[in-house]
């Protein structure tokens, strides 16, 4: 189905925009949510117009967030959590954990729809985009740590992380020399087809013989 979006709709489009979506997005979320309207000609008068209002809103808001923007990007959360020894957490930090973490931080209401993070399950350091608007998505870090250390050991399991991909890496690369070796090595030793054959009728003859005994 066709829709003209009456206002910003985060990797889909921007207000008075024509947008071809599936039929169940379309009716069940952009049309109740009034995010959109179908695009019949009625509507369509109304684009040009949409768009205008729409880029106003979209100006303003990121006027009015920006200095929001910029305090996010500056923030850094510490999550003491419980691990395993492999730095896999008991449970996770989720996107709702994040966001009241930033709206204690920064005094501004954050939905947690708005975090682009999977829920974090290791310790270390993550990455978030926060979208504020559908052109301000700064990014805040968080810091994951055993509970009892301090925030900034965070940092630490990410630098020894790193000896153990590249052994990872090393014990890999070792293993397809030794394959490729195995390989040359059976090629020289095997003996071709022919050469298998030849040998087959060099016994027969041999065994043909008579005894000169």
């Amino acid at each position: 189905m066709k829709v003209l979006l009456l206002k910003d709709v985060y990797k889909l489009g921007r207000a008075g925009e024509v947008k071809k979506v599936a039929d169940g997005y379309g009716r069940n979320y952009l049309l109740p949510q009034g995010l959109a309207v179908m695009a019949t000609k009625g509507a369509m008068t109304q684009a040009d117009r949409i768009g205008k209002t729409g880029e106003a809103e979209r100006t303003r808001l990121n006027e009015e967030l920006g200095s929001v923007a910029e305090v996010i990007a500056q923030l850094k959360l510490a999550f003491p959590v419980k691990a395993g020894e492999t730095g896999k957490l008991y449970g996770s930090v989720t996107t709702g954990m994040i966001a009241e973490a930033i709206e204690a931080e920064t005094g501004s209401p954050i939905d947690k729809r708005s975090i682009e993070s999977e829920p974090i399950k290791t310790l270390g350091v993550h990455q978030a985009g926060v979208r504020l608007t559908i052109e301000l998505i700064p990014e805040v870090t968080i810091l994951v740590h055993r509970e009892g250390e301090p925030a900034e050991s965070a940092y630490q399991i990410e630098e020894e992380a790193e000896p153990t991909e590249s052994f990872a890496e090393l014990k890999e690369e070792l293993a397809e020399e030794a394959e490729a070796e195995g390989e040359e090595a059976a090629k020289v030793e095997r003996p071709t087809l022919a050469e298998e054959l030849a040998a087959e009728e060099r016994k027969a003859e041999l065994e043909a013989e008579p005894d000169e005994g």
